[in-house]
Formats: structure tokens, sequence, C-alpha cells
């Protein structure tokens, strides 16, 4: 028997595409009327997390990644920044398997925290690898005051995200576990 099953496979799918298809038409739409990059990684987030919540299996997290990365370029052939969510998704894959699949989704304090440092950490890489690889330094400098502003703003979408996540997999473990509510 394989690593994945069928329901997995549909998970990672299905998160991806979703991830994508938002990335690709309505997160332009609010780069393009802000200029703030957090709502890609408050998407990429929220969606990452709940498909490692889904499967929870090592792993997950970076296919899906990587098959949002190929679809999103595929719908948007000039979202090349999509690489740095992709690099996102390997550092939270990494740090969620190091928390514990299980601890991540119960709700004591330690494992909303250690959720939410992982979306912060992963979202800021994601900021760093965009703001050094596809951004023009001199716009970058002149919009948001540097990259260091830059990889906060992506670490604030983490924690949107880490957020809206977080309230995903509550209310679905509530209504798994409790069907008639």
């Amino acid at each position: 028997m394989g690593y994945y099953t069928s329901r997995d496979i549909t998970a990672i799918v299905m998160c991806a595409a979703l991830w994508s298809v938002l990335s690709a038409y309505i997160a332009p739409i609010f780069w393009r009327a802000t200029h703030m990059p957090f709502f890609c990684d408050m998407l990429g987030i929220s969606v990452l997390t709940l498909a490692v919540w889904w499967t929870r299996k090592f792993g997950t997290i970076t296919i899906t990644g990587i098959i949002a990365t190929i679809i999103t370029l595929m719908l948007n052939p000039y979202a090349t920044q999509f690489f740095g969510f992709a690099a996102a998704s390997v550092v939270f894959d990494a740090l969620t398997r190091s928390f514990g699949y299980q601890s991540s989704s119960k709700k004591s304090v330690l494992s909303v925290v250690s959720l939410l440092f992982a979306s912060i950490l992963s979202t800021a890489v994601a900021g760093v690898i965009i703001a050094n690889l596809f951004m023009d330094a001199n716009s970058l400098m002149a919009m948001f005051g540097g990259m260091t502003f830059f990889v906060v703003l992506h670490a604030a979408g983490g924690v949107i995200g880490g957020a809206i996540g977080l309230a995903l997999i509550r209310a679905l473990s509530t209504r798994i576990c409790h069907p008639n509510v």
C-alpha cells in the first residue's frame, strides 16, 4: 500500500487547484489595488493548513505547493513570484512535521502558537525570496520602505492565513465530530 491514499491525493490536488486559481485571478486584483503582498500569503497558508490537517502526512504541503506553482504559472505565466511561495511550502512542511501533525490540529495554546510560528516563518521566507529575486529594488524601496517591511507584510499574511486555517480546521473538526450541529 502506498504512502498517499486516493483521499490524500484528492486533498492535495483540490487544495493546490484552489490556491492556484485564487492566486492567478483574485490575488493580482488585490495587488493592483493595494500593492500589499499579504493577500497571497493569507491564501496560501490557509489552504496549506487545510491540506495538512486533511492528510497529516509529510510531503503534502510541498507537493501542494509544487502543483499550485505549476497550475498558477499555466494560468498566469508572469506570476514568477510564486516560486517564493513554493519555497515557503517546503519550509512550512518541514516546520509542521517537526511540531507534529496531531498537535497542530489540537486546541492547545502550544499547537496554535507552533502553527502560527510556522506560518510566519514560512511566509517571511517567501517575502525574502520574492523581494530579492522578483522585485525591482528601487520600486521596493519606494513603495514599502525596503525589504524588511516587505518581509513583515508577508509575515502578516502568514499570521492572517494561519488564523484562517486554524478557524477552518476547528470548524471542520467540530462538524465532523458532531455532524448534527
